[in-house]
């Protein structure tokens, strides 16, 4: 598949039968350690997905699959119906509408929130490129939705660099926005956020499922209790146990390897 039919991703994935991520069978190794260990997992087109689990799990594994950063030794990663991902590159992945944030934030501190996302909005551009490039009135569009989505549009003229970690965290996440992504994979968002902040990604995160697919990774478990629907657990590189929040906190098994602790 080329990145000029990756572009089109809105249109090109098939999500006919509900789900937008079929990951099957997938076993990863390292030096003899399987990171993942036959993992099953299926993400349904518009749902907020939680991914909890012990440190070791697999959960970043999971995600560098997904994101085609790691290839699996064995097993299927499939977005929609026909886009098989162990066969792309990281830049059609991206391009083909998934979008991953990592836990440490990756902005441009020296440039401002509305070129931030000016920048992100040409990803495959170079920095002065991109800003000397002008914009279109969609991505003028664009630019300001995900800056109401985000929370910052008083802040859009200040350098990123002067944000507080709660707002980096969300400026990230609006750089992934103005790429329209399908599906948005979310590590830690609110690893050292203080209460209001956390409260705040809660309401961002959940007023995108729907139109986006979004599976978050997260550790603090309040915040889990406040967005999830379904939570999967992973342990060993496979699933442990899934379901809702209330099944999960009581089965037995997540609390002895994962809760309990």
């Amino acid at each position: 598949m080329t990145s000029e039919e990756n572009q089109t991703n809105e249109s090109s994935v098939d999500t006919r039968h509900g789900c937008i991520l079929y990951v099957e069978n997938v076993t990863v190794s390292f030096d003899g350690f399987k990171a993942l260990n036959d993992l099953n997992l299926y993400i349904d087109d518009g749902e907020l997905r939680c991914i909890i689990g012990p440190n070791g799990a697999g959960k970043t594994t999971m995600m560098d699959v997904i994101t085609g950063k790691t290839r699996p030794d064995e097993g299927t990663v499939f977005f929609g119906q026909s886009m098989d991902l162990t066969q792309m590159t990281e830049y059609e992945i991206a391009h083909a509408g998934i979008g991953r944030k990592f836990q440490k934030p990756t902005v441009f501190k020296n440039h401002t929130v509305y070129e931030n996302l000016e920048l992100a909005l040409h990803a495959d551009k170079d920095i002065w490129t991109s800003l000397l490039k002008r914009l279109n009135a969609d991505q003028k569009v664009m630019i300001e939705g995900a800056l109401e989505t985000i929370g910052l549009v008083e802040q859009k003229n200040i350098r990123a660099g002067l944000l507080a970690h709660g707002q980096t965290q969300w400026l990230e996440i609006g750089m992934l926005l103005v790429q329209d992504p399908r599906l948005l994979l979310i590590d830690e968002p609110v690893a050292g956020m203080t209460h209001q902040e956390t409260e705040q990604t809660a309401e961002l995160l959940s007023s995108l499922a729907g139109k986006h697919s979004v599976v978050v990774v997260e550790h603090e478990m309040d915040f889990i209790r406040s967005i999830a629907n379904r939570v999967t657990v992973l342990h060993e590189g496979r699933v442990l146990a899934e379901g809702s929040m209330e099944d999960v906190q009581n089965d037995p098994k997540v609390v002895e390897v994962y809760l309990g602790s």
